[in-house]
């Protein structure tokens, strides 16, 4: 914690980061890449159904992340790192219970998933049976959510970086051996993400072997205090909150761009593609935050703090800047090598300059994310993000009809503007509570 506040330090955290960010698409790429090439649509659908439902239900879990880093940060901050190392016991028993229920569950929730979502007789057979070998490494993909928290904390962001690596380059090796080599087809690639998720949980732990030396990992008495167990509830509660809101936003920006007719659906889907590198692009600065902010709020030090979301802050929007100038210049040429059909191009090509105000416009929310994730000042956060999708949803009706896309797309900026303006009104009072 008496390490000074520097751009190299602000950069050591965020940078490995988006490398590790980098590395996501390229998995579900080869995903499909290696069942495509058995020849028929069925085996692609499977896979991509049966990985969006688990994903789904996997990312309810996400609170474990961000809870985890704002909580340990503090920790580390306050000097209390048998604290900090109780959290992660707590976050691990919290994998082990959640992953456990869900593989005892897993009969009901497919039928539930396949409900929601009926597909074909053929692609739900071979769905089902990719989801219940991958069901089991449910523990292992939890608790992969709750290390990277605690070791983000530390602002070991290198070592989330090589588990990523090591984790996404396993899958894509047995993928291809277990598939193409030997013929396994959607049961391999399942049995590859098992073999990969626990790998991954099982590095992770290696990473984290400091925090097993000593006694407070097992202290009874520390690890399972009703006062903090009782806030790491009501952190996780409201951070649970907050994302499904905002899961809510984007999914109903697709549904809605649905009735506007198949090529706006289609050419909101390359778009997409753009908002989702801004968020792998920005997110690790919005993690140095975490971590800074919340060493500096456990140190009850404001001046501290503050240097810390203005560094912080300084990267994220010269990322953004940068983002929206690499969009403007070479966005045509991306959107013509994703879509082949000329209308879809066109439609893409007429609404990329939403695209390139999105990291201008957006950069301030995903900053602002992590800088109360770091305070655990998360009931804020729950309640200016239900402002937020009341301001997102008035929009929506008051644009959407007269507008069409473009409506949509602007109700999708208010979003951003009104999540990032609350949270703004409300940091005096986050600087105050650290002093």
């Amino acid at each position: 914690m008496s390490d000074p506040l520097t751009h190299r330090r602000v950069l050591r955290i965020a940078v490995p980061v988006v490398l590790s960010n980098a590395t996501v698409p390229i998995l579900g790429a080869v995903d499909t890449a290696v069942v495509g090439q058995m020849g028929a649509a069925a085996p692609i659908g499977a896979v991509g159904i049966g990985a969006i439902i688990l994903s789904a239900i996997y990312w309810i879990f996400g609170f474990l992340r961000m809870g985890t880093t704002g909580l340990a940060a503090q920790a580390i901050g306050a000097g209390d790192q048998a604290e900090c190392v109780a959290l992660l016991s707590r976050a691990l028993m919290i994998a082990a219970g959640a992953g456990l229920i869900l593989i005892g569950g897993q009969a009901l929730i497919f039928a539930a998933a396949f409900a929601v979502s009926p597909a074909e007789a053929q692609v739900e057979d071979l769905a089902r049976g990719y989801m219940a070998i991958r069901i089991w490494s449910a523990p292992a993909a939890i608790a992969v959510y709750g290390i990277t928290g605690w070791l983000i904390a530390q602002e070991r962001t290198g070592a989330v970086l090589i588990l990523q690596v090591a984790m996404n380059g396993t899958n894509i090796v047995l993928d291809l051996w277990f598939v193409l080599g030997l013929g396994w087809g959607v049961e391999g690639v399942a049995i590859a993400t098992f073999l990969a998720e626990w790998t991954g949980a099982a590095l992770g732990l290696w990473f984290c072997r400091s925090a097993f030396r000593g006694v407070s990992w097992r202290d009874p008495a520390r690890v399972f205090d009703g006062a903090r167990l009782r806030r790491m509830a009501n952190v996780n509660g409201d951070i649970l909150i907050r994302s499904v809101l905002l899961q809510a936003t984007f999914l109903s920006f697709l549904f809605l761009a649905a009735d506007l007719g198949t090529v706006t659906l289609a050419a909101n889907q390359v778009l997409l593609q753009f908002l989702y590198v801004t968020s792998y692009g920005l997110d690790g600065f919005a993690f140095a935050a975490e971590a800074l902010v919340g060493q500096a709020f456990g140190a009850r030090n404001p001046a501290r703090l503050r240097d810390a979301v203005w560094r912080a802050t300084i990267w994220g929007t010269a990322t953004a800047v940068g983002l929206a100038v690499a969009f403007a210049v070479l966005g045509p040429t991306i959107i013509d090598t994703m879509a082949a059909a000329p209308d879809v191009r066109a439609a893409a090509r007429a609404d990329l300059w939403w695209i390139v105000a999105v990291p201008l416009v957006a950069v301030w929310s995903f900053m602002l994310d992590g800088v109360f994730i770091g305070a655990t000042r998360t009931r804020d956060m729950r309640n200016m993000m239900a402002v937020s999708f009341g301001a997102y949803a008035l929009a929506l009706a008051l644009l959407l009809p007269a507008l069409g896309n473009d409506g949509l797309w602007a109700a999708l900026m208010v979003s951003f503007v009104v999540r990032a303006v609350t949270l703004a009104v409300r940091y005096p009072a986050l600087e105050r509570a650290a002093g």
